[in-house]
């Protein structure tokens, strides 16, 4: 058994944003390479192009292969190489090939984790990294959207309009599916079931894949469930520790906690925000932590063991955790910044947050184009938008005058508009690529 061609093996496929992307790279690129978490759909969207397959998570594949890794570059192009982790020097052995051969659209690599023993070269100007992440919003059929990113991005102010039905309770229900493609589709306590798996196989497996040895599972349950519990926020290790540990006097060490944070980094459930930096540097005293958030907000909310009536009544989880406003506003915070990460990926912009040094100025989503001007987003828990919800972004329209492009408050209620002082006010639902 060897490498096995791909055209049969697609089955009904739901077209991702990242397509567009790999279809573009793929035209002036030898290889790509789609990393992500495990379930995000990296496999299925690399079917959609592969002229071969070599599975590499099958273990009798994988041997084959380590018994002849040039096995690996045979077969119809694009030759996928499927968790290519698993065998870290099929990196390399790319990386030779496209040097000998840079002709367009030869490798696809899918990666859901980095591995215990590196490649020994980055393969930077062969090997392009792109990121995969949870469906989006738009992704999941939620509502049809009719506020594009990428249009805000252009700088013109576009027209903003559109209603949508989408509530409150609806947005809760998102934020528990997750955009897992094969989850989603699943509802009630098969999803709980399957999402509490999914948990239950990173602390058991995959740690272990990724070279930590886990000598306390309950310590790493409970410092993930206080990681959830800080989600959206700029809470630091410390205090994800103690919240962690409450009441108990045996904390573990730091050098522990950062262990546990670089597994579940390499594992891809990590997705921190880093704080933007202007390069001008027009705005003093900014402060730098990330802001917190995992890959999927649905693996917080299963860590927490919440419910949608639990997080619509208020439920904060028992945890002392420092937060403005309710855990679900937190989540949804998260929700919003998974879907416009998709988005401005697609737009070859970066996201980031803005803080100021003691909280006096935030911003939750500052989105970058390669020129370093911007878009900004509030994201709010809220049906309507009152002027106190549009200070930060009139201070920071202050502040960069026309490097801010656009600026936009992102809620929970029916309507898309402009306010009389410019900022767009969207729904959640209707921002879209």
């Amino acid at each position: 058994m060897g490498a096995v061609e791909a055209r049969d093996l697609t089955t009904s496929y739901q077209r991702r944003i990242l397509d567009d992307e790999l279809d573009e790279l793929l035209l002036g690129l030898a290889a790509v390479a789609i990393e992500g978490p495990k379930a995000v759909g990296k496999t299925a969207t690399a079917l959609q192009r592969a002229g071969t397959v070599h599975r590499l998570d099958d273990e009798v594949q994988r041997e084959i292969a380590r018994a002849d890794t040039r096995r690996l570059l045979e077969g119809v192009p694009p030759i996928l190489i499927d968790e290519w982790q698993r065998l870290p020097e099929s990196w390399d052995l790319v990386r030779r090939s496209v040097d000998d051969d840079p002709s367009p659209n030869r490798f696809l690599l899918t990666g859901s984790a980095s591995p215990v023993d590196p490649p020994t070269h980055s393969g930077a100007g062969r090997i392009v990294r792109v990121r995969m992440r949870p469906l989006s919003l738009a992704e999941r059929g939620v509502e049809a959207p009719t506020v594009s990113l990428a249009a805000l991005l252009g700088g013109r102010r576009p027209r903003v309009a559109g209603a949508t039905r989408v509530s409150l309770r609806d947005y809760t229900d998102e934020i528990l599916t997750s955009g897992f493609p094969a989850v989603s589709r699943l509802r009630g306590r098969a999803l709980r079931a399957q999402m509490e798996s999914y948990v239950e196989r990173v602390v058991d497996r995959e740690f272990q894949e990724v070279g930590y040895a886990v000598r306390n599972p309950d310590a790493l349950r409970a410092w993930m469930r206080a990681y959830a519990a800080a989600t959206a926020t700029t809470a630091t290790l410390e205090t994800i520790r103690d919240a962690a540990t409450a009441g108990e006097a045996d904390k573990p060490s730091r050098s522990v906690v950062l262990a546990y944070r670089a597994a579940l980094q390499r594992l891809w459930l990590l997705d921190p925000l880093s704080a933007w930096i202007p390069s001008r540097n027009q705005i003093a005293r900014l402060a730098r932590p990330d802001k917190h958030h995992l890959a999927d907000p649905a693996l917080a909310a299963v860590l927490l063991g919440l419910s949608a009536e639990a997080l619509l009544s208020g439920d904060d989880a028992g945890l002392d955790i420092p937060r403005d406003g309710t855990l679900l506003g937190h989540l949804f915070e998260s929700l919003v910044t998974q879907s416009v990460r998709v988005y401005a990926q697609a737009a070859e912009a970066d996201v980031r947050h803005l803080r100021t040094d003691h909280g006096r100025h935030e911003v939750d989503l500052v989105v970058i184009r390669p020129d370093q001007r911007v878009v900004a987003l509030e994201v709010k828990l809220a049906r309507s938008v009152a002027d106190d919800d549009v200070k930060h972004l009139l201070w920071l329209q202050e502040q960069i005058g026309a490097d801010l492009l656009d600026a936009a408050v992102i809620h929970t209620g029916p309507e898309a508009y402009r306010r009389p002082d410019g900022i767009a006010v969207v729904p959640a639902a209707l921002l879209g690529p």
